[in-house]
C-alpha cells in the first residue's frame, strides 16, 4: 500500500498545537530559568556543532584507513598469488625434469638439456644441483645471470650441497626430502655472497629407491623484482620476511633500520606452497594528516571554544546578577521574617531610654503588649522590685555605650509575675544619615540554658570525681597538637602531668609521632576518617613501664573530643601484682607436675627394681662364668668376646631404663618445641609397660600415619599419657577383673571439629568397671580421689596440662545397652599450620602390642 500522507490542514494544526504547548511550558518558567535557558540553548548548539565536526572528521580518516588497509590487502595477496603459481610452475616442471635424471642416469648421462633451458628461461633461479644419496654433487647448472668468481662459486656449492650430520637448512631439508619423497622447501637465508636464497629439494626416486635430490636455489630478490606487478610495487613496499621477522628482501631500494618508524600497515601472507616460515608483508602508510594536525579542525574549534567562553561569559553575568536579585528579595523577606516570627526579643531605645520598637518575641518574652510597651520610659514594668537599682545602673551602662560585647546577664519579671533570666546585647541603632538614633537590643531567654549548663557542671563534677577515684589510669591525648587533655589522679602519680607517660603507655611512641592529616576529615594514621576511627576500639595489651617496674594493661580508643578535634584516650591498669601471682601460680604447677612424676616413678619403684635386678643378675651370671673358665684355662677367644657382648648388651639395657625414668622425672623448665605424637607415645607406652607388666595389664597402641607436628613440651604430654594408663591399670586391677578384659587401647588420630578446628586425639580406652556419677562430677577437682592413699592431684593436673596447651580434655563410659563395659579417656591437642607437616617413617599406621 502506498504510504498514507496527512493533509496539509492536519499538518499545520498539529504544529499551531505543538507551539501552544511550548507557548504555555515557557511562560510557566520563571524569569531567571528563562534566561537561563536563552543562554544554555546557543551553548549546547555549539557544544552539538562541534561535536558533529570532530565526529565528521573522525569518520573520515577511518574511511580513508580502512580504504588503505584493503589496498595492501589486495596488493600483497596479488603478490603472493603471482609467486605461488610461479613457485607451483617449477615444482611442476621439475617434476618431469627429475624424471627424465632417473632415465638419463640409468643410460649413464648427466644434467640433461632441459634443465639448461629451465634455468635460462627462470631469472629468479640460481642454480640447479643433482645431489646423490650420499651428498656428494653429481652435476650442476649455475644462471648466467649469477656467475661469479671461483672461489665464490666453489663457496656457494659448498654451502648448497648438504652436510651430513649438521643442523643447516640444507642438510634437514634433505632429510625431509628423502624420509617424505615429497619436495621440501627451505626456510630463507643469506648465502655466503650476502643474497637471500631459499633452497628446493626435489626427491629423485628410481622404482622406489630413493636416488637423490634435485637441489634448486631461488634467489628471493629476483622473485620479487620479476613477480610483483610494477603498479603494486609503485604503490606499496613488498617484502619476504623470514621466520625470525628478519626482512630477506624488498622492493624498497633500502632495508627496514632498528630506528626506523614501523609502517603504520602491514599485511603477512605465507608464501604458498613453500609453507616453510616465509612470509610476504605488504606495508603502507596513512597517505593523510592525522586529526590533531588538520588546521582547518583546529580553526573550527578555535571558534567554537570562542563562542563558548563567550556564552559562558554571558551566562557567568546574568547568573550574578540574578544571585543579586536573589540578594536582595531573601533580604527583605528576612527582615520581614525577624519582626514577625523572630525567637530573639528586639527592642529599640532612643538616646534617652524612651521605648520605640519591639517585636512580637519580645512581647512573647515579657508578656505586656506592643501598645503597653511602646514610648515607656525606664523603670520599665518587666524589671523586678527587687532589682530596679541594678537594672537602672546597667541601663545607664548601656546607654553610653559601654555594655560588654559578650551582653549581659539579667534577671526580668514576666507580666505575671514569673522571672525569667535573660542575656541582652546591645548595639548602636544607625539612621540613613549615618548618625546614631538610639540602641537596639537583642534578648535571648537563657533560664533553660543555664538550667542544663548548671546540670552540666554537676554531671562534670561527679564524672570527674568517679574517673579521680578510679585505680586505673585515664589519659586523652591530643593527636593534632600533641597535647595532654586530660589526666586523672592515677595517671598524674605515676607520671606527673607530662605526655611522656602516654605515648609509653601506647607502646612507645614519642608524642611527636602523632600528626594532623591535612584535611580535616581525614587523619594520617592509615588513611583512616577521623570518624571511623572513633568507633574502633583497640585490642588489651601488656605493657611494661620500666621506670615504674609495672605491668599495665592497656585499652585504646580514638574519639573527638570537645572541640571536635581527634584524639587518643588510653585506659592503663596496674596488673603487676596479678602477673606475679600467674607466675607464682606457674611455678605452683610446675612443681605439681615434678611432685607428680616423682610419686608414679615411686609406685613404680617395684617394677623398676624388678626390671634393673634382670639385667644386673645376667651381668653377674656372665661375669662368674667367664671368671671360672679364664681360670681354668676352657674359654676360647670367640666365646670370650661373645660372653663380653651380651654382658655389655645387659649393661645397655639396665642403662636404658635408668635413662629413661631419670629423663621422665628430671626437674626443668617448661619447653614447648615441634615434636612427634609418635614419639611421645613410645616413650610413655615403654615406661608404662613396667607397671602394666606387673599388674598384669596388656596395652595396645596405634598412631595414625603422617601425622602433622604439634607444639608441645613432650614431657608434659608424656606424663599426662603415663597417669591416664596408669590410671586405667589400677581400675581394672582393683575390679580384678579376667584376663580377656585386663587390656588398655591407646589411640592417636587426626580429628577435625567445629569448635576447635584441626587437632590431634590422644584417647586412652580400658574394659574397665567405668565412672561412678558421683565421680564423674568430681574428676577434675584438686585434691579428690577415690583412692585411700591418692592426693587427688593427678588428673587435675593432668587436665591443667592440656589446657595450658589450649587443648581440651573429657572422659566418658563405655556402655553396651545400659551395662558400662569400659571407660575413655581422651584429650586433644591443636596443630600448628605454621609448623612443616612431617609424614611417619612406615607406610602405614603404627601399632603396637605389649602384655
Amino acid at each position: 500500500m502506498p504510504p498514507t500522507t496527512l493533509p496539509a490542514g492536519h499538518a499545520s494544526h498539529e504544529l499551531s498545537r505543538l507551539q501552544r504547548l511550548l507557548g504555555r511550558w515557557w511562560r510557566r518558567q520563571s524569569p531567571a530559568r528563562q534566561d537561563r535557558y536563552a543562554t544554555l540553548a546557543p551553548l549546547a548548539s555549539v557544544l552539538l556543532f562541534l561535536a558533529a565536526i570532530i565526529s565528521a572528521f573522525w569518520y573520515l580518516r577511518n574511511e580513508e584507513m580502512d580504504r588503505e588497509i584493503e589496498s595492501v590487502r589486495r596488493d600483497t595477496e596479488i603478490t603472493q598469488q603471482q609467486i605461488g603459481l610461479r613457485l607451483i610452475e617449477n615444482q611442476e616442471q621439475l617434476y618431469r625434469i627429475a624424471r627424465e635424471l632417473i632415465a638419463r642416469d640409468n643410460a649413464g648421462e648427466d644434467l640433461s638439456a632441459q634443465v639448461v633451458n629451465f634455468v635460462r628461461e627462470r631469472p629468479e633461479i640460481n642454480i640447479v644441483h643433482w645431489v646423490a644419496p650420499q651428498r656428494t654433487l653429481r652435476g650442476s647448472h649455475r644462471s648466467p645471470r649469477h656467475q661469479s668468481d671461483l672461489d665464490s662459486a666453489f663457496e656457494a656449492t659448498a654451502s648448497a650441497v648438504p652436510i651430513e650430520g649438521s643442523e643447516s637448512p640444507t642438510e634437514l631439508a634433505f632429510r625431509a626430502a628423502r624420509d617424505q619423497r615429497q619436495p621440501v622447501y627451505t626456510a630463507g637465508f643469506r648465502s655466503p655472497g650476502g643474497d637471500a636464497v631459499f633452497h628446493l629439494h626435489v626427491p629423485l626416486v628410481d622404482r622406489g629407491r630413493f636416488a637423490g635430490v634435485l637441489l634448486v636455489e631461488y634467489s628471493i630478490p629476483s622473485l620479487l623484482r620479476h613477480f610483483v606487478p610494477p603498479d603494486v610495487a609503485r604503490r606499496h613496499v613488498m617484502s619476504i620476511v623470514g621466520d625470525q621477522q628478519t626482512v630477506l628482501a624488498s622492493t624498497s631500494s633500502t632495508l627496514p633500520e632498528p630506528g626506523r618508524p614501523r609502517p603504520s600497515i602491514i599485511y603477512d601472507a605465507p608464501v604458498t606452497p613453500a609453507l616453510s616460515g616465509m612470509l610476504v608483508r605488504g606495508e603502507g602508510w596513512r597517505a593523510s594528516i592525522g586529526l590533531v594536525s588538520n588546521g582547518l579542525f583546529w580553526m573550527v574549534v578555535s571558534l567554537s571554544v570562542l563562542t563558548v567562553w563567550m556564552l559562558l561569559g554571558t551566562l557567568r553575568h546574568m547568573q550574578r546578577r540574578a544571585q543579586i536579585q536573589s540578594a536582595l528579595v531573601q533580604e527583605t523577606q528576612f527582615r520581614r521574617a525577624m519582626e514577625n516570627s523572630m525567637l530573639t526579643g528586639m527592642r529599640a531605645l532612643d538616646m534617652e531610654g524612651r521605648i520605640t520598637y519591639v517585636n512580637a518575641a519580645f512581647c512573647q518574652m515579657s508578656g505586656f503588649t506592643e501598645e503597653e510597651l511602646l514610648g515607656l520610659l525606664p523603670p520599665y514594668p518587666y524589671w523586678p522590685a527587687d532589682r530596679i537599682e541594678e537594672n537602672l545602673r546597667l541601663l545607664e551602662q548601656e546607654l553610653q555605650g559601654r555594655s560588654p560585647s559578650g551582653g549581659i546577664e539579667v534577671r526580668l519579671m514576666r507580666k505575671d509575675g514569673q522571672l525569667f533570666d535573660a542575656r541582652m546585647y546591645v548595639s548602636p541603632l544607625i539612621d540613613p544619615r549615618g548618625q546614631q538614633a538610639g540602641w537596639m537590643t537583642s534578648m535571648t531567654n537563657i533560664t533553660e540554658a543555664k538550667r542544663i549548663r548548671d546540670q552540666l557542671s554537676a554531671s562534670h563534677e561527679r564524672f570527674t570525681t568517679v574517673l579521680e577515684g578510679l585505680d586505673a589510669s585515664v589519659s586523652v591525648l591530643s593527636v593534632e597538637q600533641n597535647e595532654l587533655l586530660f589526666a586523672n589522679r592515677s595517671y598524674r602519680l605515676w607520671f606527673g602531668a607530662h605526655a611522656r607517660g602516654h605515648a609509653q603507655l601506647a607502646g612507645g611512641l614519642e608524642p611527636g609521632n602523632f600528626s594532623r592529616a591535612n584535611e580535616d576529615t581525614v587523619d594520617d594514621l592509615s588513611g583512616l576518617p577521623a570518624q571511623a576511627l572513633t568507633d574502633r576500639s583497640g585490642d588489651l595489651r601488656e605493657i611494661y613501664v620500666e621506670s615504674l617496674n609495672k605491668w599495665f594493661d592497656v585499652r585504646s580508643r580514638y574519639l573527638q573530643w570537645t572541640d571536635g578535634s581527634l584524639a587518643q584516650m588510653l585506659i592503663a591498669t596496674d596488673v603487676t601484682a596479678r602477673l606475679k601471682a600467674e607466675e607464682q601460680a606457674a611455678q605452683q604447677a610446675e612443681r605439681a607436675a615434678i611432685t607428680s612424676r616423682l610419686m608414679t616413678m615411686g609406685e613404680m619403684a617395684s617394677t623398676v627394681a624388678h626390671e634393673l635386678n634382670q639385667p644386673l643378675t645376667a651381668i653377674t651370671n656372665y661375669c662368674s662364668g667367664m671368671v671360672s673358665r679364664v681360670l681354668n684355662d676352657a674359654i676360647a677367644k670367640d666365646d670370650l668376646i661373645n660372653a663380653l657382648r651380651k654382658t655389655a648388651h645387659q649393661a645397655e639395657r639396665a642403662g636404658q631404663v635408668i635413662h629413661r625414668i631419670r629423663a621422665f622425672v628430671k626437674k626443668s623448665e617448661p619447653q614447648r618445641q615441634p615434636a612427634q605424637a609418635k614419639a611421645i607415645v613410645e616413650d610413655a607406652v615403654e615406661l608404662a609397660s613396667l607397671a602394666l607388666r606387673r599388674r598384669n595389664v596388656a596395652i595396645r597402641s596405634y598412631v595414625a600415619q603422617h601425622l602433622p607436628l604439634i607444639n608441645c613440651d613432650p614431657i608434659l604430654i608424656e606424663q599426662v599419657i603415663l597417669n591416664l594408663l596408669k590410671n586405667s591399670a589400677e581400675a581394672i586391677d582393683a575390679a580384678q577383673l579376667p584376663v580377656q578384659r585386663r587390656s588398655i587401647e591407646l589411640r592417636v588420630v587426626p580429628r577435625h571439629t567445629q569448635d576447635e578446628g584441626g587437632v590431634i586425639e590422644f584417647s586412652v580406652t580400658d574394659a574397665g568397671p567405668g565412672l561412678p556419677e558421683d565421680v564423674s562430677s568430681r574428676l577434675y577437682e584438686a585434691f579428690f580421689s577415690t583412692k585411700s592413699e591418692g592426693l587427688g592431684i593427678g588428673l587435675s593436673l593432668c587436665r591443667s596440662i592440656v589446657e595450658s596447651h589450649q587443648g581440651r580434655m573429657r572422659a566418658q563410659n563405655l556402655y553396651n545397652g545400659t551395662t558400662v563395659v569400659g571407660c575413655r579417656f581422651a584429650f586433644t591437642l591443636p596443630v600448628d599450620l605454621n609448623l612443616r607437616h612431617e609424614s611417619e617413617r612406615n607406610h602405614g599406621p603404627t601399632s603396637s602390642a605389649q602384655a
